[in-house]
């Protein structure tokens, strides 16, 4: 398996191609995500890979624009299936991008449902191996305040340093 790269985009996310690099060599392993402190059902399915280009302003009057791909999964029990396999995933992927164009460094947000609660949005940990299986954990997609996401991004660096004489590691002077 393969380590992300996540210079291109946010902390908590990962990018199409990262996500399918992640998947590595392990292509007949088990695909297992989990959500809600559970793992998906065996029989859940692929429902829908979407590709979105947005435009929006934020709440700091600032222009945004990004790539978003949305991965459904259908979070079913069906007698006999076994969770898709890791090839399986991509291949279905691969699909897709023969008749849709994917941006494949745009983040990428799984949408959830077992087909009773409402679809809600996530967003993917690196892929890890482990129990014979390919596990992804998904955390809800939190909303944020961008332009206090940068000022905080900015801020860190400060703050480390210059933080109390005792603390500062020996960065100030």
């Amino acid at each position: 398996m393969n380590v992300p790269d996540k210079s291109k985009i946010g902390d908590h996310d990962l990018s199409l191609a990262d996500f399918i690099s992640a998947l590595g060599t392990a292509r007949d392993l088990p695909l297992v995500f989990h959500y809600d402190g559970h793992a998906v059902r065996s029989g859940y399915h692929v429902t829908e890979v979407k590709a979105g280009q947005f435009s929006a302003l934020d709440c700091g009057a600032n222009p945004e624009a990004w790539s978003e791909i949305f991965v459904q999964l259908w979070d079913v029990e069906e007698a006999g299936r076994t969770h898709l396999s890791a090839g399986k995933f991509a291949a279905i992927v691969r699909k897709v991008s023969e008749h849709v164009r994917l941006d494949a460094t745009a983040r990428l947000t799984f949408e959830v449902s077992d087909g009773v609660r409402p679809m809600q949005l996530y967003c993917a940990g690196t892929p890890v191996l482990e129990d014979g299986g390919i596990h992804v954990h998904l955390q809800p997609r939190p909303a944020s305040c961008k332009p206090r996401d940068r000022w905080l991004a900015e801020a860190a660096p400060a703050q480390a340093c210059c933080g109390p004489r005792e603390n500062a590691g020996g960065c100030c002077p």
